[in-house]
């Protein structure tokens, strides 16, 4: 359960949420909506009791029972005894320091088998069988077939894995401690259909209280009952999933509406009628003066009309032209160690095509993306680059920003050449007001991916490398992002699990990982977007 007392959050000049109070109660599976940049992961943040030290916090929150949090970003290293997925998985009960500890034990024993030795020893196995340790084999593979992951690669180094496999593993971790309550933050990102699928299946079985933000909307409509809103600092409350809440918050803006504009009316009715008594005789000024005091206090009481969202546009400027064929991929290969993840891919890209990259996750989409953009070594081959090209690069988990320097500082080198022309870029991609001055781990993933955006609309880049740019994306953003890209002049070659991107770019050609062929683009490879 979890209790919020008056709860308020600013950072810096700029109101958070305004102090609300609400409960989540046993068994309660909400989501938490809201564009980017609203404040949705800070607000967690604060429920968690991990946020950052310059935000003011009003009020009080207590949770009753475990808590487990699936963040955004994943911990580098994890949080087993061992840097690999299995010992982050199973640290989740605690079970890799117990197993360690009952390794060290039983070699003491062995060495000295004294009572005390016995008693160790038996006391950590008696803790290793009380909290599944037994049993951990067949729930942690339970888990990696629900979730697509082959088990093999939970032996692996967490820094080995990519995107989509490191999310399936720390989805797992959350799963497999079975608390009172989880906290989701985008949860479904990187997941394939058979995959949200399951985890739909297994939110809707959990009898404990579910938080969840996601801009997946399938998501919010199958596994929740109950919604809250947070806009321009305020925090509202539906009952329903999120189809229900949207047509509750059309009723209720509608009927705000209607109440504003009577009001309005009333107002403007009485005002012209004190305005036209003014100057007459004593009793009709004496009358004008209480039809005053009637409307300033209509003015106090006047409804509050909830603002509708606006529609979002980005856009990037027209790009220099390049050469006929801005780039030329050879005989590219990738290998980790004893691993080939790609062996042998060729493709020829021509100005203004749209090319996406089509694989399962761990097919080496990402790896094939940074030796692209030039920010890995291949094992093999050559990328070679036509004439008057200017590359930039969209990294999945935004390792193109500098974590020291500040939101506007990014731009510096940018060809906007004024601070008032950088601030204009950036509350074009929706960073507005203080937000330029914090720092990008101060940011939400949806406003790090805006800031990322941003950094290439103010370049000269006319070929684009995007690798799951839609991640953290709010819907309409998403949207906003893929008609931007279909109506740009350049050159791009893009990674996306997002349908809706994907249609809305119009692809124009696709490599097809790990088969590494390279084609004109079908509609049947549409359905292999949801399928990684």
């Amino acid at each position: 359960m979890l209790i919020v007392r008056d709860l308020g959050i600013e950072i810096g000049a700029r109101r958070l949420l305004a102090p609300v109070s609400f409960t989540v109660g046993d068994g309660e599976k909400v989501g938490l909506v809201g564009r980017n940049g609203a404040g949705k992961s800070t607000l967690l943040s604060v429920l968690l009791g991990e946020h950052p030290e310059h935000l003011r916090i009003t009020g009080t929150v207590a949770t009753q029972g475990a808590v487990s949090h699936l963040p955004q970003e994943p911990v580098p290293g994890g949080l087993g005894v061992e840097p690999i997925g299995l010992s982050h998985v199973l640290s989740a009960r605690g079970l890799d320091q117990l197993d360690a500890d009952m390794q060290h034990a039983r070699h003491e024993l062995a060495a000295n088998p004294v009572e005390e030795t016995i008693e160790r020893f038996t006391s950590l196995e008696a803790q290793f069988r009380e909290r599944g340790g037994y049993e951990a084999e067949s729930e942690v593979a339970r888990l990696a077939d629900g979730l697509g992951l082959a088990e093999d690669l939970l032996l692996e180094d967490l820094g080995s894995l990519s995107g989509g496999q490191r999310r399936r593993v720390d989805l797992m971790r959350v799963l497999y401690e079975q608390p009172e309550m989880m906290i989701l933050d985008e949860p479904t990102n990187h997941l394939d259909r058979a995959a949200k699928r399951w985890l739909f299946d297994e939110l809707e079985r959990f009898r404990g209280t579910v938080l969840v933000i996601s801009h997946d909307l399938p998501l919010l409509d199958k596994a929740i009952d109950r919604v809250l809103s947070l806009r321009e600092g305020q925090l509202r409350e539906y009952k329903g999933n999120y189809s229900k809440y949207l047509e509750q918050e059309e009723v209720q803006i509608a009927g705000e509406e209607k109440l504003a504009a009577a009001q309005d009316s009333e107002i403007h009715r009485l005002k012209s009628l004190a305005d036209s008594m003014r100057g007459q005789t004593e009793k009709r000024a004496r009358l004008a003066k209480v039809l005053d005091r009637r409307v300033d206090k209509m003015r106090d009481n006047r409804v509050e009309v909830t603002k509708r969202e606006r529609s979002v546009t980005f856009k990037l400027p027209s790009p220099p032209r390049s050469g006929d064929v801005p780039m030329t991929v050879e005989h590219v290969a990738v290998r980790y160690g004893s691993q080939q993840v790609l062996r042998d891919v060729n493709f020829i890209t021509r100005r203004g095509d749209r090319i996406v990259i089509v694989g399962k996750n761990g097919a080496g989409k990402s790896s094939l993306l940074r030796c692209l953009a030039g920010t890995q070594l291949s094992s093999g081959g050559v990328v070679k680059f036509g004439a008057n090209v200017e590359v930039g690069y969209f990294a999945q988990e935004h390792e193109q920003l500098d974590f020291d320097k500040t939101v506007l500082a990014h731009l510096d080198n940018a060809t906007v050449p004024t601070d008032v022309g950088r601030r204009s870029l950036l509350g074009a991609f929706g960073l507005k007001g203080s937000a330029a001055h914090q720092l990008p781990g101060t940011l939400s993933g949806g406003e790090r991916a805006k800031l990322a955006l941003a950094i290439l609309a103010a370049s000269n880049a006319n070929l684009l490398l995007l690798d799951e740019p839609t991640n953290n994306l709010d819907p309409a953003s998403v949207e906003a992002l893929g008609v931007m890209m279909r109506s740009w002049k350049g050159t791009i070659v893009a990674v996306s699990h997002e349908r809706g991107f994907v249609e809305a770019l119009e692809p124009t050609h696709a490599v097809l990982l790990p088969e590494e062929f390279f084609d004109l683009w079908r509609d049947d490879y549409m359905d292999l977007i949801e399928r990684r």
